[in-house]
């Protein structure tokens, strides 16, 4: 049970798929810089543990079990959070899973468990937090997505296609928020490849458990680059120098770098190791029930920190030292309703209804 907090002078920050991996290890980071943490996710065990981290980061913290699937489940944990800890400021749809293997190796009701998690979970908690940040007219909510949303990878051809639509659905939200002069926020983030139990969870079609493509990452060089792009609101973020390098390939040399993706076959996806066969623990459809670590086992060789992040933080906190007050902006502007059509103008109107055939 999550106890109403006295304090609310402090910011709160709502992460889904908290419980593990990016989720586990943003919560920490934002419980060091003094955020209430409020933790969604499916697994009692994980968000308990995660839970324990924000608390020993000296912050306060409240869980809900939801799958980001259901967005009535979704909602009422979100309103649990908010009664505990108060008014959401920044919420993180970081909640996703995966399955290796050739598209047609692949199920169809695993193929649409992915794209549900990955890709509707990201709609479903935008949709939840709005509803929360439009009454105060405030807030950032924060999608993470990956570096595979520049270019498809194979054997991942449905966590590529969800994570190129959380892309463009942020773009597309966005854009409306613009229209009606909000003041709310969408970043969208693109991490590297990260040494967390998401290849545990992952199912695999190949033979053998899934690991990351290198170069790797800590978990933890994700949530600084998540922090940073709130702190910076940020559109749109790239978080490692690896990332940007890739992102600009895709646009540059397109072709190279299909020709490059067209040989990660098996044998670069797949891994054989005994630590990560003794974690495989597939949760496509079902919670986890015990407590993984925050980082997976490919944490050999695995980067701890980026160069491309230090450098990202001078022109937020140059920013930040010459903003005296943030500043004043109009009210959102209510835009008509566009589910029914209005009524065409003259000059539409021979377009209104088909002509009869003769």
């Amino acid at each position: 049970m999550n106890a109403p907090l006295r304090d609310k002078s402090s910011r709160v920050v709502v992460i889904t798929g908290g419980s593990s991996g990016i989720g586990r290890s943003t919560a920490a980071l934002f419980a060091r810089h003094g955020w209430h943490v409020g933790l969604i996710a499916r697994g009692a065990e994980g968000l308990a543990a995660s839970r324990r981290d924000v608390e020993l980061a000296g912050a306060c913290a409240a869980i809900a079990q939801a799958d980001v699937t259901d967005t009535k489940a979704l909602g009422e944990a979100a309103n649990a959070i908010v009664a505990s800890l108060g008014p959401i400021d920044v919420w993180i749809n970081c909640a996703g899973n995966g399955v290796y293997g050739r598209f047609g190796d692949v199920p169809e009701r695993e193929f649409r468990r992915v794209t549900d998690v990955t890709y509707h979970g990201t709609v479903n908690g935008t949709r939840v937090a709005l509803a929360h940040m439009r009454p105060r007219g405030q807030g950032r909510i924060v999608n993470v997505c990956s570096a595979i949303a520049f270019h498809g990878l194979p054997l991942m051809s449905s966590y590529a296609g969800a994570k190129a639509a959380v892309r463009a659905f942020g773009q597309a939200v966005q854009g409306e928020l613009k229209l009606e002069k909000s003041p709310i926020g969408i970043s969208t983030v693109f991490p590297p490849a990260a040494n967390t139990p998401y290849f545990s969870h992952a199912t695999s079609h190949m033979g053998w458990p899934a690991r990351p493509a290198w170069p790797v990452y800590q978990p933890e060089v994700v949530a600084q680059g998540i922090l940073q792009a709130v702190a910076g609101r940020r559109r749109e973020m790239t978080i490692s120098g690896t990332v940007v390098a890739f992102s600009l390939a895709t646009r540059l040399v397109p072709s190279l770098v299909a020709l490059a993706m067209g040989k990660m076959g098996i044998e670069r996806q797949a891994t054989a190791d005994p630590d990560a066969r003794r974690l495989l623990e597939p949760t496509l459809f079902a919670p986890s029930q015990r407590v993984f670590d925050v980082h997976g086992p490919f944490g050999q060789g695995a980067r701890r920190r980026s160069v491309h992040l230090w450098f990202e933080r001078w022109p937020t906190l140059l920013k930040q030292l010459f903003t005296v007050a943030p500043p004043v902006r109009p009210p959102a502007i209510a835009l008509p309703p566009t589910r029914v059509p209005p009524e065409p103008g003259p000059e539409l109107a021979g377009l209104a209804a088909p002509h009869a055939e003769t």
